[in-house]
């Protein structure tokens, strides 16, 4: 076992449980196994590129804080936005994003 997969794996659940979400979800939906994706939390599996990506995209945070550690997104973006963006359909995230850019519109001056 490398001790990255451990120290990742660690952060995998942390982040999961934070947000609410279950093991079962999110091999759902990154289309895997839930003995692999715990085999991922426990630092003893792997997940492909495309399956880290969408994960950091899930959790709402940067594949550099999942694999290396360091400052989460949390300090970037306020929590409750995060909260909001994270448990939005995925199909409707860009429409969120899209009112939030509206909404900036009224306290941006030209």
């Amino acid at each position: 076992m490398s001790d990255y997969k451990i120290e990742m794996g660690k952060r995998l659940k942390e982040k999961r449980k934070t947000l609410g979400l279950t093991q079962e979800q999110l091999a759902e939906k990154l289309n895997i196994s839930i003995k692999h994706y715990g085999g991922v939390e426990r630092g003893i599996a792997g997940l492909s590129i495309e399956n880290l990506i969408e994960l950091s995209n899930i959790l709402g945070v940067s594949l550099d804080y999942l694999i290396k550690g360091g400052c989460p997104e949390n300090d970037l973006l306020p929590e409750r936005i995060r909260e909001l963006y994270l448990t939005c359909p995925i199909s409707k995230r860009q429409f969120f994003l899209e009112c939030l850019e509206n909404m900036s519109k009224f306290w941006i001056l030209p």
